[in-house]
Order: structure tokens, then sequence, then C-alpha cells
């Protein structure tokens, strides 16, 4: 798999949902329509993605519901049940891998 790091390469052609994807970046967390769900800036809704907090290697796989980030430097928001499970709702940020390939 690829590691994009957001802000340097121009990145998701329109078929991105269906080829495997990985980028690395930073997250943070808002106030999500759902338990498990992510905004993301171009990924189809209703993609599945797998988050990994780089931190402390939890992961969870979460559904695109929502458009965003839109902060410089910041690839993914994940709801705030998905980030108590990826433990950074306390630290607001944190490092992460996310994976378009999630079975």
């Amino acid at each position: 798999m690829k590691n994009i790091i957001i802000g340097t390469l121009a990145f998701l052609a329109s078929c991105a949902a269906a080829q495997a994807q990985s980028w690395t970046g930073k997250a943070s967390y808002y106030r999500g329509r759902g338990r498990m769900t992510c905004a993301h800036r171009s990924l189809p809704f209703g993609t599945h993605v797998r988050v990994t907090n780089r931190s402390n290697n939890r992961s969870a796989v979460l559904v695109v519901n929502d458009r965003g980030p839109f902060i410089d430097g910041r690839i993914i928001d994940v709801s705030t049940g998905a980030a108590d499970v990826l433990g950074f709702r306390r630290a607001g940020l944190a490092p992460v891998t996310v994976e378009t390939d999630v079975d």
C-alpha cells in the first residue's frame, strides 16, 4: 500500500475507492451523526476505512458520512465515539493511518 502525506502529493482519482489506498497524517474528532463514522474530503459516502492511531496501535473501521476536515495537516475527522475507541478524544488530535482496503 502507498503512504501519502496530505499536503505533499495530490491524491485520489475518481475511482480511488475501488483501489486500496493508505494515508498517514493527523486526525481530529467532531460530533458525528453516528457512533463509528468519519468525515473525509473526497472518499465516497459509505466507504469503509480502517483508522489506526499510531500512538497506541488502536484501530477502528469507520464509515464515511460527511465531508472534511477543512484544516491543513488533517486527513480525517472521526466521530466522538470513534475518538474514544481510538483513544485520543482527550488529546483532540492523533497521528493516524487511514486505509480503504477493509475486510
